[in-house]
């Protein structure tokens, strides 16, 4: 059980070695772990990844329905984003409804989606104000060992770009399916780095133990041309300077390209 004077011991720790450019895994600060994507690992959903960033473990299913559109978005598809912190991926995660950390995960990667326009809805119309498509994004976290936020947006974008529709027509308001697939509309691949503010560092895809003593949380979602989509703050109480996010935001746009190269590869 880590007790304040635990953490304290860890924060001390990591504090001085990061004082040094130097981390408790032996990485530099800004360094992702080893960065696996699968895609295609759920049989029976339109779309799915697993991504392994380090020991963090997650899977990620896409199911591709038809519903009603939201009332002021008539002509475009519905997408949801829903996690589930699966409870043998850590002790401190119990069954139950969603916690506040996994609508909060959710959010982050519902909004850096949302937010880059990487699906086209318009195309996932099928009657305007009343039958569409709906995206449904279900993340599992299988083992939680830091940065969540990163991993699931990643296996959601592996998972985007994997997932196919059926064909179709509209005959008296029906849809008749036809043979055969096509890609779901992914026009932009987001995606998020997540920096942890320990002391007056900044470090990128935080440990356990690191996270474990973070001061702040910043996460930058990136689309596909550099441009920042989304931004979200969490993990504590502690803040960033404006240097700091524009330090931060010189570093995703120079790591995003790297990550994002993995996603569409695999």
């Amino acid at each position: 059980m880590n007790t304040p004077i635990v953490i304290n011991v860890k924060k001390k720790r990591i504090t001085e070695l990061l004082a040094n450019g130097k981390r408790v895994d032996g990485r530099a600060p800004t360094e992702y772990r080893k960065l696996d994507v699968e895609s295609g690992v759920i049989e029976r959903a339109e779309g799915s990844a697993r991504v392994h960033l380090g020991k963090t473990d997650v899977i990620v299913g896409v199911k591709v329905d038809t519903g009603k559109p939201f009332p002021d978005m008539p002509d475009k598809g519905v997408l949801t984003v829903n996690a589930e912190l699966v409870p043998l991926a850590s002790p401190a995660f119990e069954p139950g409804p969603p916690g506040e950390q996994a609508v909060e995960l959710a959010r982050v990667v519902d909004r850096g989606i949302r937010e880059s326009k990487a699906i086209d809805l318009e195309k996932l119309c099928v009657e305007s104000g009343k039958q569409v498509f709906v995206v449904f994004i279900d993340v599992y976290v299988l083992n939680h060992d830091g940065n969540l936020i990163d991993a699931s947006a990643i296996a959601a974008l592996a998972a985007l770009i994997n997932t196919k529709m059926f064909k179709y027509t509209v005959e008296d308001g029906e849809i008749v399916k036809k043979p055969g697939y096509t890609p779901l509309p992914v026009v932009n691949h987001p995606v998020a780095v997540t920096f942890a503010k320990i002391g007056n560092k900044l470090i990128l895809d935080t440990g356990l133990d690191e996270e474990e003593v973070m001061d702040a949380r910043l996460t930058m979602t990136m689309d596909k041309d550099g441009h920042i989509c989304a931004m979200q703050k969490g993990g504590g109480s502690g803040y960033f300077t404006r240097e700091e996010i524009l330090e931060a935001a010189k570093i995703a746009s120079e790591k995003t390209p790297e990550l994002r190269k993995i996603v569409v590869k695999s």
